[in-house]
């Protein structure tokens, strides 16, 4: 006789966040786990002043396991924790705090959920560039706070070369600050020259919000891409960005931003649970979530806002 599913209570903190699709992910797969998994959302962005340290507390003495964190507290929840993973030493940011006996242990999920999800697309056949010591050069599009996680990505995947382009040069200066330890020709700076570069890489990975539903258009001229080169999105809102739609529409090979929501959901749910999610099945549920609202209906519906005002 089995006996009671292990329960797990987990929030989500940022703001702007009650169209996340984190508890729906978060819930779907945890019941296929056999779990008690309830997933929440604080959404803070109507909080005039946020003590994020009062409302971490206030998680933890509501008897929560854990909490994702977003926009804008990925570097400012450091404040609040007592211990770092070696990934959030590395790249400065977190989004995973887990609550351990009065510890607070700060993770980052996004680094190697990118970095697992490019490592498959490439294994896959996805480009003819796959990773290893020889893997040619990469430039990145954008050196915000996603970009730290995926330059992180892209070294440990061994490509020869990242260069790291942003139309704020102080954003690819602060990135390269950041792994002042990784010397060119591994890390360079694309010196403002994106045209100059884009026909010289092998791959793009594309870490701006040029694409998304609220800022539409496209970051870079994918005509000037070799036809070999493979282009990775962040963005999955819509799942088909006007970039993936050109580069596909030239033949060449992409990688869609679900890879990176999923496989950093996936990895939460690792850390939190001791459990291997399902990465395949979970695919498959983003891909209905993204479709359209009527996949949100029933058993998949998020659950509410603020745990602690239900």
């Amino acid at each position: 006789m089995t006996g009671p599913a292990r329960r797990y209570r987990v929030a989500l903190l940022g703001n702007g966040i009650r169209a996340s699709l984190s508890p729906a992910l978060h819930m779907t797969e945890s019941r296929h786990l056999g779990l008690d998994y309830e997933y929440r959302t604080v959404d803070l962005i109507d909080r005039t002043a946020v003590d994020l340290g009062g409302e971490l507390r206030r998680l933890e003495d509501a008897g929560y396991a854990a909490t994702n964190v977003t926009h804008p507290f990925k570097q400012s929840v450091l404040d609040h924790v007592t211990d770092l993973s070696p990934t959030v030493r590395r790249l400065g940011s977190a989004n995973l705090v887990l609550f351990d006996g009065g510890r607070r242990v700060a993770h980052n999920t996004d680094c190697p959920g990118f970095r697992g999800a490019l490592a498959s697309f490439l294994a896959d056949g996805g480009a003819e560039a796959g990773a290893g010591s020889e893997a040619g050069t990469v430039l990145q599009v954008g050196a915000g706070g996603a970009g730290l996680a995926t330059v992180a990505a892209l070294l440990d995947l061994g490509f020869d070369t990242v260069v790291v382009h942003d139309a704020v040069p102080a954003a690819v200066a602060a990135l390269l600050d950041r792994f002042a330890a990784v010397p060119p020709p591994r890390l360079l700076p694309s010196g403002g020259a994106l045209d100059t570069w884009l026909p010289r890489v092998d791959g793009v990975v594309h870490v701006t919000p040029v694409g998304m539903a609220e800022h539409p258009g496209v970051a870079l001229d994918v005509d000037r891409l070799a036809p070999t080169a493979w282009v990775a999105e962040v963005v999955y809102r819509p799942l088909e960005t006007e970039l993936l739609r050109r580069a596909r529409a030239r033949g060449l090979a992409t990688l869609d931003g679900g890879g990176m929501a999923v496989g950093q959901a996936a990895e939460s749910l690792r850390l939190i649970t001791g459990l291997e999610p399902d990465t395949a099945r979970m695919h498959a549920h983003f891909r209905r979530l993204v479709a359209g609202p009527d996949t949100l209906a029933g058993p998949d519906t998020p659950a509410g806002p603020d745990p602690l005002e239900a």
